[in-house]
Protein backbone atom coordinates (compact mmCIF):
# COMPACT_ATOMS: atom_id res chain seq x y z
CA UNK A 1 0.00 0.00 0.00
CA UNK A 2 3.01 2.39 0.78
CA UNK A 3 3.64 2.24 -2.49
CA UNK A 4 0.40 3.03 -4.38
CA UNK A 5 -0.08 5.97 -6.90
CA UNK A 6 -1.90 8.03 -4.22
CA UNK A 7 0.82 7.40 -1.63
CA UNK A 8 3.76 8.36 -4.24
CA UNK A 9 1.78 11.48 -5.14
CA UNK A 10 1.00 12.69 -1.97
CA UNK A 11 4.99 12.20 -1.48
CA UNK A 12 5.77 14.02 -4.74
CA UNK A 13 3.89 16.69 -3.21
CA UNK A 14 5.89 17.36 -0.42
CA UNK A 15 9.02 16.56 -2.66
CA UNK A 16 7.30 19.83 -4.79
CA UNK A 17 7.00 21.53 -1.50
CA UNK A 18 10.54 21.03 -0.54
CA UNK A 19 11.38 22.42 -3.92
CA UNK A 20 10.10 25.65 -3.17
CA UNK A 21 11.65 26.03 0.21
CA UNK A 22 15.13 25.56 -1.52
CA UNK A 23 14.59 28.00 -4.00
CA UNK A 24 14.21 26.09 -7.21
CA UNK A 25 17.94 24.44 -7.55
CA UNK A 26 19.10 23.08 -10.33
CA UNK A 27 19.06 19.57 -9.41
CA UNK A 28 16.54 18.15 -6.34
CA UNK A 29 17.17 15.00 -5.30
CA UNK A 30 14.79 12.78 -4.22
CA UNK A 31 16.41 9.83 -1.46
CA UNK A 32 14.26 6.57 -1.02
CA UNK A 33 15.73 4.75 2.16
CA UNK A 34 15.27 0.60 1.89
CA UNK A 35 13.78 1.42 -1.47
CA UNK A 36 12.13 -2.55 -2.16
CA UNK A 37 12.50 -2.58 -5.88
CA UNK A 38 12.11 0.59 -6.32
CA UNK A 39 8.00 1.06 -6.25
CA UNK A 40 8.12 4.26 -4.42
CA UNK A 41 11.00 6.63 -6.18
CA UNK A 42 9.64 5.64 -9.17
CA UNK A 43 6.04 6.28 -8.50
CA UNK A 44 7.14 9.76 -7.21
CA UNK A 45 9.12 10.60 -10.23
CA UNK A 46 6.09 9.58 -12.23
CA UNK A 47 4.08 12.27 -10.43
CA UNK A 48 6.46 14.75 -10.29
CA UNK A 49 5.08 18.12 -12.65
CA UNK A 50 7.53 18.22 -15.83
CA UNK A 51 9.26 21.25 -14.82
CA UNK A 52 10.39 19.51 -11.29
CA UNK A 53 10.77 16.04 -12.88
CA UNK A 54 13.81 17.75 -15.48
CA UNK A 55 15.34 18.38 -12.54
CA UNK A 56 15.05 15.92 -10.21
CA UNK A 57 17.25 13.15 -9.56
CA UNK A 58 15.75 9.83 -8.06
CA UNK A 59 17.90 7.45 -6.26
CA UNK A 60 16.93 4.15 -4.28
CA UNK A 61 18.95 2.80 -1.34
CA UNK A 62 19.03 -1.42 -1.03
CA UNK A 63 21.41 -3.14 -0.10
CA UNK A 64 19.47 -6.52 -2.54
CA UNK A 65 20.39 -6.00 -6.10
CA UNK A 66 19.16 -3.68 -8.86
CA UNK A 67 15.65 -5.33 -10.52
CA UNK A 68 15.82 -5.35 -14.14
CA UNK A 69 13.22 -2.89 -16.20
CA UNK A 70 13.78 -0.26 -13.31
CA UNK A 71 13.55 3.03 -14.60
CA UNK A 72 17.27 4.46 -16.23
CA UNK A 73 16.48 7.91 -14.31
CA UNK A 74 16.87 6.26 -10.59
CA UNK A 75 20.48 5.67 -9.23
CA UNK A 76 20.54 2.76 -7.51
CA UNK A 77 22.63 2.39 -4.15
CA UNK A 78 23.81 0.25 -0.97
CA UNK A 79 23.75 4.02 1.20
CA UNK A 80 22.45 7.62 0.26
CA UNK A 81 24.13 10.22 -1.34
CA UNK A 82 26.91 12.14 0.64
CA UNK A 83 25.50 15.35 0.17
CA UNK A 84 21.78 15.39 -0.49
CA UNK A 85 19.80 18.52 -1.48
CA UNK A 86 15.94 17.88 -1.19
CA UNK A 87 14.21 14.61 0.49
CA UNK A 88 15.38 11.71 1.71
CA UNK A 89 12.08 9.35 2.66
CA UNK A 90 12.56 6.65 4.84
CA UNK A 91 9.39 4.52 4.56
CA UNK A 92 9.55 0.99 6.96
CA UNK A 93 12.90 1.54 6.71
CA UNK A 94 14.13 2.09 10.86
CA UNK A 95 11.73 -0.57 11.66
CA UNK A 96 13.98 -3.12 10.03
CA UNK A 97 17.31 -1.72 11.82
CA UNK A 98 17.87 -4.33 14.47
CA UNK A 99 18.06 -3.94 17.77
CA UNK A 100 18.40 -5.56 21.33
CA UNK A 101 15.56 -6.55 23.33
CA UNK A 102 15.84 -6.51 27.03
CA UNK A 103 13.66 -8.37 29.57
CA UNK A 104 13.63 -7.78 33.35
CA UNK A 105 14.88 -11.11 35.49
CA UNK A 106 12.82 -12.16 38.93
CA UNK A 107 15.10 -9.75 40.77
CA UNK A 108 13.89 -6.70 38.70
CA UNK A 109 17.40 -6.53 36.72
CA UNK A 110 16.82 -5.62 32.89
CA UNK A 111 18.80 -7.95 31.13
CA UNK A 112 19.51 -8.80 27.52
CA UNK A 113 17.35 -11.34 25.63
CA UNK A 114 19.48 -13.95 23.83
CA UNK A 115 17.70 -16.21 21.34
CA UNK A 116 19.31 -19.26 19.39
CA UNK A 117 18.57 -19.85 15.82
CA UNK A 118 15.30 -22.23 16.43
CA UNK A 119 14.12 -19.25 18.70
CA UNK A 120 14.68 -20.59 22.16
CA UNK A 121 15.14 -17.31 24.58
CA UNK A 122 17.49 -17.01 27.47
CA UNK A 123 18.58 -14.33 29.86
CA UNK A 124 21.60 -13.00 29.26
CA UNK A 125 23.83 -10.24 30.73
CA UNK A 126 22.41 -7.06 33.28
CA UNK A 127 21.66 -4.15 30.10
CA UNK A 128 24.39 -2.09 30.92
CA UNK A 129 26.33 1.64 29.20
CA UNK A 130 25.01 3.45 26.43
CA UNK A 131 21.88 0.69 25.97
CA UNK A 132 21.47 0.88 29.65
CA UNK A 133 21.20 4.53 29.23
CA UNK A 134 19.21 4.91 26.43
CA UNK A 135 16.67 2.83 28.04
CA UNK A 136 16.61 4.93 31.44
CA UNK A 137 15.96 7.78 29.25
CA UNK A 138 13.39 6.31 26.73
CA UNK A 139 11.81 3.47 28.27
CA UNK A 140 12.44 2.54 31.33
CA UNK A 141 11.40 -1.20 32.88
CA UNK A 142 9.70 -0.82 36.34
CA UNK A 143 11.10 -3.75 38.21
CA UNK A 144 8.32 -6.27 37.35
CA UNK A 145 9.56 -9.68 35.85
CA UNK A 146 8.50 -10.06 32.45
CA UNK A 147 8.85 -6.61 30.70
CA UNK A 148 10.03 -5.88 27.78
CA UNK A 149 11.39 -3.13 25.87
CA UNK A 150 13.63 -3.00 22.62
CA UNK A 151 16.61 -0.62 22.56
CA UNK A 152 16.61 1.59 20.01
CA UNK A 153 19.64 3.54 20.06
CA UNK A 154 21.00 1.82 17.32
CA UNK A 155 18.14 3.26 15.61
CA UNK A 156 18.77 6.67 16.79
CA UNK A 157 21.95 6.05 15.14
CA UNK A 158 21.43 4.93 11.89
CA UNK A 159 18.93 7.86 11.34
CA UNK A 160 21.44 10.65 12.74
CA UNK A 161 23.76 9.38 9.93
CA UNK A 162 20.87 9.49 7.17
CA UNK A 163 20.13 13.02 8.48
CA UNK A 164 23.76 13.80 8.38
CA UNK A 165 24.01 13.24 4.73
CA UNK A 166 21.35 15.61 4.00
CA UNK A 167 23.40 19.09 3.06
CA UNK A 168 19.73 21.43 2.60
CA UNK A 169 16.30 19.63 2.56
CA UNK A 170 14.14 17.24 4.89
CA UNK A 171 14.34 14.21 5.85
CA UNK A 172 11.12 11.80 6.63
CA UNK A 173 11.38 8.80 8.83
CA UNK A 174 7.81 6.90 8.20
CA UNK A 175 7.09 3.67 10.26
CA UNK A 176 5.26 2.04 12.74
CA UNK A 177 5.92 3.96 16.06
CA UNK A 178 5.26 4.43 19.93
CA UNK A 179 6.04 7.49 21.89
CA UNK A 180 7.48 7.81 25.40
CA UNK A 181 3.39 7.85 26.97
CA UNK A 182 2.69 4.64 25.64
CA UNK A 183 5.73 2.22 25.06
CA UNK A 184 4.24 -1.29 24.89
CA UNK A 185 4.80 -3.48 28.34
CA UNK A 186 6.19 -6.34 26.35
CA UNK A 187 7.63 -5.05 23.34
CA UNK A 188 6.98 -5.39 19.77
CA UNK A 189 9.45 -7.52 18.15
CA UNK A 190 7.52 -10.12 15.54
CA UNK A 191 8.16 -12.16 12.71
CA UNK A 192 6.46 -11.80 9.28
CA UNK A 193 6.90 -15.37 6.76
CA UNK A 194 4.58 -14.33 3.51
CA UNK A 195 2.99 -11.69 4.92
CA UNK A 196 1.94 -13.73 7.53
CA UNK A 197 2.77 -13.02 11.24
CA UNK A 198 4.97 -15.41 12.99
CA UNK A 199 7.65 -16.17 15.88
CA UNK A 200 10.42 -13.87 15.13
CA UNK A 201 12.94 -16.86 14.94
CA UNK A 202 16.21 -15.70 13.49
CA UNK A 203 17.32 -18.09 11.36
CA UNK A 204 16.43 -16.52 8.03
CA UNK A 205 13.09 -18.16 7.34
CA UNK A 206 11.35 -14.99 8.49
CA UNK A 207 11.28 -10.92 8.04
CA UNK A 208 12.48 -9.66 11.95
CA UNK A 209 10.82 -5.82 12.95
CA UNK A 210 9.77 -4.04 15.95
CA UNK A 211 8.29 -0.64 16.18
CA UNK A 212 10.12 2.28 16.54
CA UNK A 213 10.62 5.03 19.49
CA UNK A 214 10.46 7.72 17.42
CA UNK A 215 10.66 10.50 19.58
CA UNK A 216 13.79 9.01 20.56
CA UNK A 217 14.97 9.29 17.22
CA UNK A 218 13.86 13.06 17.26
CA UNK A 219 16.15 13.48 20.14
CA UNK A 220 19.09 12.10 18.07
CA UNK A 221 19.17 14.49 15.48
CA UNK A 222 18.52 17.61 17.92
CA UNK A 223 22.25 18.61 16.89
CA UNK A 224 24.52 16.57 14.42
CA UNK A 225 27.85 17.21 13.87
CA UNK A 226 29.33 17.67 10.38
CA UNK A 227 32.02 14.17 9.53
CA UNK A 228 34.85 13.43 7.90
CA UNK A 229 33.75 10.85 5.62
CA UNK A 230 34.28 8.96 2.20
CA UNK A 231 31.48 7.99 -0.36
CA UNK A 232 32.38 4.59 1.04
CA UNK A 233 31.74 4.86 4.73
CA UNK A 234 28.52 2.85 5.82
CA UNK A 235 25.80 4.22 8.01
CA UNK A 236 26.37 2.14 10.83
CA UNK A 237 30.02 2.46 10.92
CA UNK A 238 31.47 5.07 13.97
CA UNK A 239 32.70 8.34 12.61
CA UNK A 240 34.80 10.33 14.22
CA UNK A 241 33.23 13.97 14.51
CA UNK A 242 35.19 17.14 13.35
CA UNK A 243 34.82 20.36 14.85
CA UNK A 244 32.13 21.77 13.39
CA UNK A 245 28.76 21.27 14.10
CA UNK A 246 25.87 22.53 12.74
CA UNK A 247 22.32 22.98 14.96
CA UNK A 248 18.93 21.69 13.33
CA UNK A 249 15.88 23.12 13.96
CA UNK A 250 13.19 21.04 16.26
CA UNK A 251 11.92 18.00 14.62
CA UNK A 252 7.75 17.20 14.58
CA UNK A 253 6.11 14.22 15.11
CA UNK A 254 2.85 13.29 13.36
CA UNK A 255 0.48 11.04 12.34
CA UNK A 256 -0.11 9.65 9.05
CA UNK A 257 -3.23 10.76 8.79
CA UNK A 258 -2.49 14.51 9.51
CA UNK A 259 0.60 14.46 7.29
CA UNK A 260 -1.29 13.12 4.04
CA UNK A 261 -4.33 15.70 4.76
CA UNK A 262 -1.81 18.03 4.97
CA UNK A 263 -0.79 17.43 1.47
CA UNK A 264 -4.31 16.99 -0.12
CA UNK A 265 -5.19 13.79 0.66
CA UNK A 266 -8.20 13.54 2.83
CA UNK A 267 -10.19 10.22 1.89
CA UNK A 268 -13.31 12.56 1.03
CA UNK A 269 -16.14 10.30 -1.08
CA UNK A 270 -16.40 12.50 -4.78
CA UNK A 271 -19.81 14.23 -5.18
CA UNK A 272 -22.73 12.20 -5.96
CA UNK A 273 -23.78 14.91 -8.78
CA UNK A 274 -20.20 13.43 -10.39
CA UNK A 275 -21.81 9.73 -10.86
CA UNK A 276 -24.88 11.52 -13.33
CA UNK A 277 -22.29 13.59 -15.03
CA UNK A 278 -19.51 11.23 -15.54
CA UNK A 279 -19.67 8.00 -14.30
CA UNK A 280 -16.63 6.69 -14.83
CA UNK A 281 -15.14 9.40 -13.14
CA UNK A 282 -17.03 8.72 -10.17
CA UNK A 283 -16.19 5.15 -10.17
CA UNK A 284 -11.98 6.26 -10.53
CA UNK A 285 -12.61 9.20 -7.79
CA UNK A 286 -14.85 6.62 -5.53
CA UNK A 287 -11.85 4.08 -5.73
CA UNK A 288 -9.21 6.94 -5.00
CA UNK A 289 -11.14 7.95 -1.70
CA UNK A 290 -11.63 4.24 -0.80
CA UNK A 291 -7.80 3.90 -0.95
CA UNK A 292 -6.78 7.24 0.85
CA UNK A 293 -8.86 6.45 3.50
CA UNK A 294 -7.44 3.15 4.36
CA UNK A 295 -3.78 5.46 3.95
CA UNK A 296 -5.85 7.54 6.65
CA UNK A 297 -7.74 4.93 8.97
CA UNK A 298 -7.43 5.76 12.68
CA UNK A 299 -6.18 2.38 14.07
CA UNK A 300 -4.98 1.35 10.86
CA UNK A 301 -2.08 3.03 8.26
CA UNK A 302 -3.23 6.46 9.72
CA UNK A 303 -1.65 5.98 12.99
CA UNK A 304 1.69 5.25 11.57
CA UNK A 305 4.59 8.02 12.51
CA UNK A 306 6.45 10.40 10.38
CA UNK A 307 9.11 12.09 11.61
CA UNK A 308 9.76 15.19 9.84
CA UNK A 309 13.32 16.98 10.39
CA UNK A 310 14.30 19.78 8.20
CA UNK A 311 17.54 21.20 7.57
CA UNK A 312 18.68 24.53 6.53
CA UNK A 313 14.68 24.97 5.10
CA UNK A 314 11.37 25.82 6.74
CA UNK A 315 9.30 22.92 8.04
CA UNK A 316 7.71 22.61 4.25
CA UNK A 317 4.06 20.96 6.14
CA UNK A 318 1.81 23.67 7.53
Amino acid sequence: MHASALFAGAVARLLCRVDEALGRPPTLDFVDMGAGRGELVTGVLAALPADVAARARGYAVEIAGRPAGLDERITWLSEPPDAITGLLFANEWLDNVPVDVAEVDPAGVPRLVLVAADGTERLGEPVSGADADWLARWWPLPGEEGLRAEIGLPRDLAWAAAVDRVARGLAVAVDYAHTADARPPFGTLTGFREGRETTPVPDGSCDITAHVALDACTAACTSLRTTARTAHTPLDTARTPSDTARALPAARLLTQRAALRALDLTGARPPLTLASTDPSAYVRALASAGEAAELTAPGGLGDFGWLLQPVGIPDPLP
